[in-house]
């Protein structure tokens, strides 16, 4: 399946392709066009649009696209759900609402100045984001009874 988002990939937009291909559609392809032109590729290329103004699988209130990608999958790992606070957290700008966004946002900005070409960011910064996951499941592990 094809999936289509805004160009210049950042925290959100590299964790829901991450999230999607891992866990949503192993064959997924990702286009990355102007903001402008997200409605106009989906329709096109009949795509599934996500981290675009106005989309189902974008922000809404106070979740950005990785929890409403969650929410559309049914995805209930609870170190999934772990991620998702860390990213919405760096993606939505509320750097004090957990300790690791901070670092994430970092990382994210500096893969944004090393890979400035979207697919290229993605084959790259994946690894960060399988990283992430595995300190996840061994937070979530660490805090479930024996």
């Amino acid at each position: 399946m094809k999936w289509v988002t805004r160009a210049h990939v950042h925290v959100d937009r590299v964790a829901c392709p991450w999230l999607i291909a891992r866990f949503v559609d192993t064959d997924a392809e990702f286009l990355f066009v102007a903001a402008s032109e997200v409605e106009v590729a989906a329709s096109r290329d009949g795509a599934i649009p996500f981290d675009a103004p106005g989309v189902a699988l974008g922000h809404h209130e106070k979740q950005c696209s990785f929890d409403a990608i969650l929410a559309k999958y049914g995805l209930k790992d609870k170190a999934l759900q772990r991620m998702a606070k860390i990213i919405n957290a760096a993606d939505t700008d509320r750097l004090d609402a957990d300790p690791i966004s901070a670092g994430l946002e970092a990382i994210a900005s500096g893969y944004s100045l090393r890979f400035p070409d979207d697919l290229e960011n993605l084959s790259r910064q994946f690894e960060v984001y399988d990283a992430l996951y595995a300190w996840c499941r061994l937070e979530i592990a660490k805090s479930e009874p024996h």
